[in-house]
C-alpha cells in the first residue's frame, strides 16, 4: 500500500507540474466535427475593434478576437486583400476564423496597388502591431509565439513573401496567390495553398501549383484546388475553403492534433478538384 501510495503521489505531482500546452498542444474549444467546421461561426463569441490608418507599416484594418478569457491566450493571424481590393472583400473570414479561437487582423494596405513584396512586409507589420501596440484587451489575448499569415491574390503572393522572410511563423495560407516569383525553396512555414480551377488571373498551372511544388518536401504543405472556382472565390462565403483553412491553422498554430482528421487522409467531395499534401502527423 505504501508503494502504491508513493507511486500515486509521484504521478499526481507530475501531472500537476506538467504544462497542459505541451501535453496536448494549445487546444481551444470543443472537439472538432464536420458540422462545427462547416458552420458559419465556431464556438467562440467574437468582438471587433478598428485599427487606424495612421499606424506605421500597413494601412490599418479590423481586429476580430474571442471574448473568452478562460482558456488562455490565442494564436493570431494577419490577412491581406488582393490588388485594388480592400479588406471588405474578405471580411467574412475575420469573424469566421476568430470564432474558432484566433485573434485575426484583416488589414488595409498602404495603397490599393501594393505589390506582393510590400504586402508581405505589411502582413508582418500587422502581426508586430498586434503583439506590441494593439490595445491591452487585444494583445493580452495573444500568444506571440503562435502567429500566421494569409491573403488573397497579391495578398496571397505577399503571404509567401512573409513566410519566406519570417520562418518563425507557425502557418501560412496563400489564397489564389499571384506572384512573379514562382519558386519558394526557402519556405519552412507550414503552408496551405488554395487555388481555383478556373482562375484566369492567377491560373493554378502557372501560380498555385508551381508555388506548392517549389516549397521543399521537408516542409509541411498542402494544395487545395476548388472545383470550378474563379479567381474571386474568397470574396464570398466559401465553406470548403474555410473548413480546410481553419483546420490548417488549428493544426499548426495551435498544434492541435484533433484537426489532423480533416487534413489527412485528404478531404474530398464535389467542391474539391484536387488535393496534394505531405500529410501532417503528430
Amino acid at each position: 500500500m505504501t508503494k502504491l501510495a508513493l507511486t500515486a503521489a509521484l504521478i499526481a505531482g507530475g501531472l500537476a507540474t506538467a504544462s497542459p500546452a505541451h501535453a496536448a498542444g494549445f487546444e481551444r474549444g470543443p472537439a472538432p466535427t464536420d458540422a462545427l467546421l462547416e458552420a458559419a461561426r465556431g464556438p467562440f463569441t467574437v468582438a471587433t475593434t478598428s485599427v487606424s490608418s495612421l499606424v506605421l507599416g500597413f494601412g490599418g484594418g479590423t481586429i476580430y478576437y474571442p471574448t473568452d478569457t478562460s482558456q488562455g491566450t490565442f494564436g493570431a493571424i494577419a490577412i491581406s486583400p488582393g490588388y485594388t481590393a480592400r479588406w471588405s472583400s474578405l471580411s467574412w473570414l475575420g469573424p469566421r476564423i476568430a470564432s474558432h479561437g484566433f485573434v485575426v487582423i484583416g488589414i488595409e494596405t498602404n495603397t490599393l496597388y501594393d505589390q506582393p513584396s510590400s504586402r508581405g512586409r505589411q502582413l508582418l507589420a500587422a502581426l508586430d502591431y498586434l503583439v506590441e501596440d494593439s490595445s491591452l484587451t487585444v494583445r493580452s489575448r495573444i500568444d506571440s509565439s503562435r502567429l500566421a499569415v494569409a491573403g488573397h491574390s497579391m495578398g496571397g503572393g505577399g503571404t509567401l513573401e512573409a513566410a519566406d522572410d519570417r520562418p518563425s511563423l507557425q502557418a501560412a495560407v496563400p489564397i489564389a496567390p499571384w506572384n512573379t516569383d514562382k519558386t519558394w525553396p526557402g519556405v519552412q512555414v507550414p503552408t496551405m495553398i488554395i487555388g481555383g480551377e478556373n482562375d484566369s488571373i492567377a491560373p493554378v498551372a502557372t501560380h498555385s501549383q508551381l508555388f506548392y511544388e517549389s516549397i521543399p518536401s521537408s516542409s509541411e504543405k498542402a494544395y487545395l484546388e476548388l472545383n470550378g472556382a474563379s479567381h474571386f472565390f474568397p470574396q464570398t462565403t466559401n465553406t470548403t475553403m474555410a473548413k480546410s483553412m481553419v483546420a490548417w491553422l488549428k493544426r499548426f498554430v495551435d498544434d492541435d492534433t484533433r484537426y489532423e482528421q480533416f487534413l489527412c487522409p485528404p478531404p474530398s467531395g464535389l467542391a474539391i478538384e484536387e488535393y496534394r499534401h505531405t500529410c501532417p502527423s503528430s
